[in-house]
């Protein structure tokens, strides 16, 4: 089987798409860079470089240098699918992010976004 595109797709190119859905909703940039570090453990820095390197979404996960255990927390309906029954784990990964990206534009407090 094909992998999806998105597998190959920079993260580079969504990630605007994360910050300005996050400031459409009055949450700032700053709040998307921490959800990122925690759900990765990417530096400021090392995810600077990974957006300006156009990194692909499988190696940047594959390459995560922490992966936050609490992660499997992470609950809910994500494009019409659970995330916990999402059973290729790059896709779930993925869409981890795209759920807690979802809930700071919802205004969820990030106490609660970052399980904590």
């Amino acid at each position: 089987m094909a992998k999806h595109r998105i597998y190959t797709t920079s993260f580079a190119s969504v990630y605007p798409h994360y910050v300005a859905k996050a400031e459409k909703k009055g949450r700032t940039k700053e709040e998307v860079d921490e959800i990122i570090s925690w759900l990765t453990g990417y530096s400021q820095e090392e995810l600077e470089a990974l957006l300006e390197n156009k990194t692909d979404f499988e190696t940047f996960f594959a390459e995560a240098p922490q992966l936050n255990s609490s992660r499997t927390l992470i609950k809910g309906v994500i494009c019409g699918i659970r995330v916990e029954d999402i059973e290729e784990p790059t896709m779930r990964e993925i869409r981890y992010l795209d759920k807690l990206i979802d809930e700071l534009a919802k205004g969820k407090a990030m106490e609660k976004i970052l399980r904590k």
